[in-house]
């Protein structure tokens, strides 16, 4: 009966639907999210109803699941051709020319959109495990492109470095449309210079300066003194960052704080105002470490040492780091724009404060817009490593290490820790 409901029997044309369907959720699941995203939505930009598409996957969890296994599979096949290249530099120039043309192709409609891979977790353990081992040897593939080293801190190096490397990747789609398609080639190369030799000289000594003192307002303050709406934003990023949207649910929040649901609303009108809240509070926290930098009375390296040194340590043992940029799903698309012009300025600010290095000639002759969206991607996603940072003897250490990735590049041979 299925056949006759369904004349798809030539196995090619039901691969091709199918693609076509994942695709179709893939875009879907980019703009709303996987709770957004329904059967109906998916066929109607295919041009089936929603019980062809169920004749395809069974249930949405199981759609869902190709959408990530799809991008996953893209992303090692991307790196497996990077891996095939002679040398470090060569296989990090490889990686990078894949991924700015996957953006082309996916510009020009050639190739599908790659999903955002945070809500993984929002499925079932069954279908979740898979993916993540998937996840994992991506992350492993992506690591061996980088060189290896013979110090004591070599794995923990390379782990970071593939973490990064990761995320700027990720991050791409974010700011790449502010370039034009004949610019490609030109980005090819500079961000290949920042990623493979970072911003600084490899004689710059690593000596950021403490800022703000003891009560620095991008500071978590101790428990006894944070106030009701200070904490609501630190246990909803927690719970978002470590759950997702979905799985951050205003009685998880409010549980989290042993206070009610009513006193979540009393402080929040909805969860999607709490998201915003939550990003504008981090943006504000950036900007405040940035404004600190600018003033210290150093060369443009000294500042943004400084600068990436603290971010970096907010993220590592903050009690409340930056939610992830990947929340943004969460949010209905005329309040994204807010969220990335204020990120924009940020990025821009570290570009200007990259240009002040450049020109007193104590950082290299990056293109300091790239650099800029490199730094955002690699500050923003940090807190994924307190694990790893738990590592480490001396946090310092953890700080050191993470942000020598950026500031002396993934090909750097100098034992930073």
């Amino acid at each position: 009966m299925a056949s006759e409901a369904h004349p798809d029997n030539d196995a090619g044309r039901f691969e091709r639907r199918r693609r076509d369907i994942v695709r179709a959720a893939t875009d879907l699941i980019n703009e709303k999210g996987v709770k957004g995203t329904t059967f109906s939505e998916v066929a109607a930009r295919v041009g089936l109803n929603t019980s062809s598409v169920a004749y395809y996957f069974g249930r949405k969890e199981n759609l869902v699941h190709a959408v990530f296994e799809a991008t996953i599979d893209r992303l090692i096949a991307l790196a497996r051709i990077a891996a095939q290249a002679p040398t470090p530099r060569a296989r990090l120039a490889c990686w990078i020319d894949g991924h700015v043309d996957l953006r082309a192709m996916i510009r020009r409609g050639e190739e599908g959109r790659i999903a955002v891979l945070s809500e993984m977790r929002t499925l079932p353990e069954a279908l979740h495990r898979p993916l993540q081992e998937r996840y994992i040897e991506l992350f492993r593939v992506v690591r061996d492109l980088l060189p290896a080293g013979a110090g004591e801190r070599d794995h923990a190096v390379r782990t970071a470095r593939a973490h990064i490397l990761l995320q700027v990747m990720f991050w791409l789609p974010a700011w790449t449309p502010l370039y034009s398609e004949q610019d490609f080639p030109r980005l090819k190369q500079r961000l290949l210079a920042v990623l493979a030799d970072g911003i600084a000289p490899r004689d710059a000594a690593w000596q950021p300066q403490t800022l703000g003192g003891g009560e620095a307002p991008w500071r978590t303050p101790p428990a006894g003194l944070r106030n009701p709406h200070g904490e609501f934003l630190r246990m909803a990023t927690l719970t978002i960052n470590q759950r997702g949207y979905k799985g951050a649910s205003v009685h998880r929040i409010a549980s989290g704080l042993n206070v009610t649901k009513g006193s979540f609303y009393h402080h929040n009108e909805a969860k999607d105002d709490l998201v915003l809240a939550c990003f504008e509070h981090g943006n504000e926290r950036i900007a405040a470490v940035q404004f600190a930098a600018a003033t210290l009375p150093r060369n443009g390296w000294g500042r943004i040492s400084s600068a990436v040194a603290e971010l970096v340590a907010l993220q590592l043992s903050d009690p409340t780091p930056l939610l992830r940029t990947t929340a943004l799903q969460a949010l209905p698309q005329e309040r994204r724009g807010a969220v990335l012009n204020s990120a924009q300025r940020i990025a821009r600010r570290f570009a200007g404060m990259l240009s002040d290095g450049i020109a007193d000639g104590s950082l290299l002759p990056v293109d300091p817009l790239v650099a800029a969206e490199v730094l955002a991607a690699t500050i923003n996603p940090a807190n994924e490593l307190r694990s790893w940072a738990a590592g480490f003897d001396d946090p310092a250490q953890a700080v050191e290490c993470y942000a020598a990735c950026f500031c002396y590049g993934l090909l750097s041979g100098v034992e930073t820790v």
